[in-house]
């Protein structure tokens, strides 16, 4: 097969849909498997680096995101079943959460006026603008929240999926290091700790190097961080005035 014969079958390949599936299931064995040969450390999140090995690729392949996402959506769409597949672990300690109810609302409440409270601070100190602001605020939920969260508010909602990116793979190279120094060794709380902070990314951590009950509980920080910071920020960010 001659060269020429050999463009026109990339050129008929890129735009296939199957091409974008391919290359992001690839690109996350590939980064599941440096990871590995790293040693499992968290500032090289298999996350992380599929990102880098995709946008790499579309750059060399020359294919725009939206004819991407026609492959991608497939994997996109698994999101959702995948988030309420959460509910099954957790669902095995159900009596322990009984018992953490009070405490578990009190601690994922602090948690989102403090996250919410010390990153607008901050990016005010800073000079940061308002559209900026507040697609900084909703930086600790999952990505389809934040975003949602970010265009209800008045923010900018790819630029706060990206900061959620940011926020998941910081709070995965240094949560674990902070809960080991504040010598915090009961799973339930570490899992908490972890899928408030760092929402999704946390969450998976959680179950790849915790344990299942710390991996139920930070899905189960997640979820109530998601729909505590939906109804919470709107009300913060008006009586700051944003």
């Amino acid at each position: 097969m001659n060269i020429v014969a050999l463009d026109q079958l990339w050129v008929y390949l890129s735009g296939h849909p199957l091409v974008s599936l391919l290359a992001t299931l690839v690109a996350f064995i590939t980064a599941s498997w440096l990871n590995r040969k790293m040693g499992g450390t968290p500032l090289l999140h298999p996350v992380i680096l599929s990102i880098a090995l995709l946008i790499g690729f579309l750059l060399l392949a020359g294919i725009d995101y939206s004819t991407y996402f026609e492959g991608a959506q497939f994997i996109h769409f698994l999101l959702g079943p995948a988030t309420v597949a959460l509910a099954i672990p957790l669902y095995d300690h159900l009596e322990r959460v009984r018992a953490m109810l009070m405490p578990i609302l009190l601690a994922c409440c602090a948690g989102i006026v403090t996250a919410v409270g010390s990153t607008i601070g901050l990016a005010a100190l800073m000079g940061a603008a308002p559209e900026t602001l507040l697609s900084l605020a909703p930086r600790s939920v999952t990505s389809p929240i934040a975003m949602g969260i970010a265009e209800q508010v008045g923010g900018i909602p790819s630029l706060a999926a990206g900061l959620v990116l940011l926020t998941g793979s910081v709070g995965c190279a240094l949560g674990p290091w902070i809960l080991r120094l504040m010598r915090i060794e009961d799973p339930s709380v570490q899992g908490f700790t972890m899928g408030l902070a760092a929402h999704g990314f946390g969450t998976a951590h959680c179950f790849a190097s915790m344990g299942a009950m710390a991996g139920a509980f930070a899905g189960l920080g997640m979820a109530l961080t998601g729909l505590l910071t939906a109804f919470l920020l709107p009300l913060m960010t008006t009586l700051l005035g944003l």
